[in-house]
């Protein structure tokens, strides 16, 4: 999935907002049956991959994380609008491969001239392990 700021407005490569967004997707299985598997925080966008209990799940998903960074946005003293509505979702098919969907997120940093290899990049990582 994708989920693009308001104007691409650099708000979400900021210590603060990885914490919040750490600290809400590690909560989602329990309170809102979706798992997040590996994701990259760029500046004025997420990627993330996740495994869900159906559509409308991940749909309330969307819009509770949205409801919980902007709230840290705010407090950081970024006005709204803070997002692009909607997002941008891709099913995996069973021709396609988890990693090498991974590879070409992981190296967005790389290709955006953030950092020189996508290990050196902090706001990236794995929250839960997703078999598919």
């Amino acid at each position: 999935m994708t989920f693009c700021t308001q104007d691409r407005r650099r708000l979400l490569a900021f210590e603060d907002v990885h914490a919040a967004w750490l600290s809400f997707a590690s909560l989602s299985p329990e309170r809102a049956q979706v798992w997040v598997g590996r994701y990259v925080l760029m500046p004025d966008h997420l990627h993330d991959f996740v495994s869900a209990e159906g559509s409308t799940a991940l749909q309330r998903w969307v819009a509770s994380l949205k409801r919980h960074l902007t709230w840290t946005l705010k407090v950081l003293g970024h006005p709204g609008p803070h997002w692009q509505q909607g997002f941008f979702d891709h099913l995996l098919r069973s021709s396609e491969s988890y990693g090498e969907k991974w590879v070409y997120v992981q190296q967005n940093p790389v290709r955006a001239g953030l950092v020189k290899a996508p290990e050196d990049w902090p706001f990236a990582g794995e929250i839960e392990r997703l078999d598919f």
